[in-house]
């Protein structure tokens, strides 16, 4: 179980477009189309351990009108009986406008003034009681008046004093985390703790030991934007930035720190957990808003270094997942399956037709053994591996699954495909897994274009 304190907050989200300038004023008129609330601060830091599948302990003083906040935690089952609420306080709320990809305003909410010594001593006490069965501690502090000087430092000592793990991510007085186990600064924050500018390398060097050895701190994680992260533990190790796409970077913060702590909750390697870290960044950068990421996104970006395609070629299990994470965004599946055994134009075109149906494409492989059992004992040709591998090499297939049976019924009943795809021969037949998907599409082939024939060609020719 991991614990999370911090300055928890709602983060309101105003989704619209915009196509016009106020005649009133030169900003833009949104046509807002959706409202959303979501964690945001210490609670998008939740956000993202429960998408990694991690258990989350919270604690927290929220303020009046606190009964939102209090419901997005309730429906991800999380226990409230660690936050208090303080009427004499703001309960935060960070909203934002957003036209299409960018975001046009935002305006707060908040109280900042520092929790009373009250609400520490109930902070504390309950983390106290719960200390045996906690793994790790993460304090999100967004300088909103929760961790105070008084209660990090408390908070601290109790963490060491239990040998368990304590990562900070940080904000202006540094003074706060002496003798932490590990602190998560960028580099600006590193400047001002450090006091010192940091315009090269060999300053960040200078800058991170400096703070790592004033603090007493066993670890110093930097995270530099668009030059990766350094880390300071026993040596100085900076890994690069694998970041393609940046569209927000609200919330990065949160996501590392959620990271770091899920994956060093379950292993002591430094710095494989800083290459977690890195590509989880990676991913919700890519996103709009306060995002979180999976364990198969963040498995898929590490994948996609080495420029292979394997990220695409999955089990049962993982496509189960990744359907129910792409209805959750609205993405429409389309399906369809084949023994693909010798790629040709065919499939190519076939496959780019049943693309367009959709948003994401999915394809289920006879494994060798189901086409041997479908086409013959001198069949496959090509190995299932190698079958699957050259289908997600195409740019229009998002994902690959190899099936044992005769037919792909029950992994139908894992994807529950809004489209179903199949050739034009199955004009008036029974369809497999109908039953199944939204509706079912039948596709022309290319004419004069099948395995078959390639193979009798090859035959005759030799």
């Amino acid at each position: 179980m991991i614990a999370v304190i911090g300055d928890f907050m709602i983060d309101h989200y105003l989704w619209g477009k915009s196509d016009r300038i106020s005649p009133e004023a030169p900003v833009p008129v949104v046509e807002v189309i959706k409202e959303e609330d979501r964690l945001g601060g210490a609670g998008n830091v939740v956000n993202n351990l429960l998408a990694l599948g991690s258990e989350v302990l919270v604690s927290t003083v929220i303020g009046k009108n606190s009964d939102r906040l209090l419901d997005l935690l309730k429906e991800k089952d999380i226990d409230t009986s660690g936050i208090f609420i303080d009427k004499a306080r703001e309960t935060i709320i960070k909203s934002r406008v957003i036209a299409g990809n960018h975001q046009v305003i935002r305006y707060d909410k908040e109280t900042k003034t520092p929790i009373t010594s009250e609400y520490e001593e109930k902070i504390l006490s309950y983390l106290s009681d719960n200390i045996k069965k906690i793994d790790l501690i993460l304090l999100s502090d967004y300088e909103k008046g929760v961790l105070t000087k008084s209660l990090t430092q408390k908070i601290i000592k109790l963490a060491n004093s239990n040998n368990k793990k304590l990562i900070i991510d940080p904000k202006k007085d540094f003074n706060k985390y002496i003798n932490a186990w590990m602190i998560k600064p960028n580099k600006k924050e590193l400047s001002t703790a450090a006091g010192m500018d940091i315009n090269s390398e060999e300053d960040l060097i200078n800058a991170g030991w400096k703070v790592k050895k004033e603090l007493n701190l066993d670890y110093l994680l930097v995270t530099l934007s668009e030059e990766g992260m350094a880390l300071f533990g026993d040596e100085y190790i900076k890994i690069p930035t694998i970041a393609k796409e940046v569209y927000d970077v609200t919330g990065a913060g949160d996501t590392v720190l959620a990271s770091l702590g899920y994956y060093l909750s379950k292993s002591k390697d430094m710095i494989e957990a800083m290459h977690f870290a890195n590509a989880a960044a990676a991913v919700v950068v890519s996103k709009i808003g306060s995002a979180t990421v999976t364990l198969e996104e963040i498995e898929e970006t590490k994948r996609r270094l080495d420029n292979s395609v394997d990220y695409k070629i999955v089990d049962f299990k993982t496509i189960e997942h990744i359907s129910n994470d792409l209805k959750n965004q609205n993405k429409k599946i389309v399906f369809t399956n084949g023994c693909f055994d010798i790629l040709h134009l065919g499939h190519v075109k076939y496959l780019q037709k049943a693309k367009s149906l959709g948003d994401k494409l999915i394809v289920g492989v006879n494994s060798n053994e189901s086409v041997k059992r479908l086409k013959g004992s001198d069949r496959p040709v090509n190995d299932e591996y190698d079958r699957a591998y050259l289908l997600a090499s195409l740019e229009v297939v998002d994902y690959v699954v190899i099936f044992e049976e005769d037919t792909p019924y029950e992994l139908i009943k894992k994807i529950k495909p809004d489209v179903l795809v199949k050739g034009k021969d199955y004009e008036g037949k029974e369809v497999v897994g109908s039953d199944i998907a939204g509706e079912v599409k039948l596709i022309d082939f290319v004419e004069g274009r099948s395995t078959t024939s390639i193979i009798k060609k090859v035959k005759n020719e030799k």
